[in-house]
């Protein structure tokens, strides 16, 4: 075997175990996984899980960061949709709005959710690092797409980061209320209504001046 395909197939093995990991921490909770169960669910041997990862502790923390770039991951291709809204923002917004919606309600981030709030004792750093790289990234991505809005005449001129803010707080407000912390799946009808009500309530507040400019985003 080459260096590079031992390097990949270490890449692949550590990402079968992480997967396995966050499989059995969702089913079992922190204190009722163990690693011989993560190892068997990853399909390789206790000592491979030690030697990538050392401990299940350190397993446990890898594990919950790797699902929470998961999550950003995708709600970083959903906000794509953004980037050329057609010539319906309010039909974009709300389908956007829905989909990143869909991401939070799903069971991974419910999940990520409670297995966080769960180890918050245990584990405090992890509310931080978690936040970081979901809520706070989102924020960044949408206030970016905000502002190319803003800039196009679709929205009138603001603040994109406190326009982000705003408009996710009137997303994932109602969805955590919903979700139980992450304990319920919310029905589908039920999401679009959410992700409705938010677009409508943003427009109003951002929309675009009457007889202003409504020029297509590049």
């Amino acid at each position: 075997m080459t260096g590079a395909a031992a390097s990949r197939g270490r890449i692949d093995k550590r990402q079968a175990i992480l997967d396995a990991a966050f499989a059995v921490f969702a089913r079992h909770g922190y204190e009722g996984a163990c690693v011989q169960r993560i190892a068997r669910e990853a399909g390789v041997a206790k000592p491979t899980v030690y030697s990538h990862l050392t401990d299940k502790e350190n397993l446990f923390r890898h594990t919950v960061l790797a699902a929470a770039d998961a999550v950003m991951a995708d709600h970083l291709a959903v906000m794509d949709r953004l980037r050329a809204p057609g010539a319906d923002l309010r039909a974009a917004l709300e389908d956007t709005a829905y989909r990143l919606l869909l991401i939070c309600g799903g069971e991974r981030a419910r999940a990520l959710l409670r297995l966080t709030y769960a180890q918050v004792t245990g584990f405090p750093e992890l509310t931080d690092a978690v936040q970081d790289r979901t809520g706070s990234r989102l924020t960044e991505a949408l206030a970016d797409r905000l502002a190319r809005l803003s800039l196009a005449g679709r929205l009138r001129p603001c603040d994109p980061a406190v326009a982000a803010e705003q408009l996710l707080a009137l997303l994932t407000a109602p969805v955590e209320a919903r979700t139980r912390l992450g304990t319920r799946e919310v029905p589908a009808a039920e999401t679009r209504a959410v992700a409705k009500a938010a677009v409508d309530t943003f427009l109003r507040a951002y929309g675009p001046e009457p007889g202003g400019p409504a020029a297509p985003v590049a």
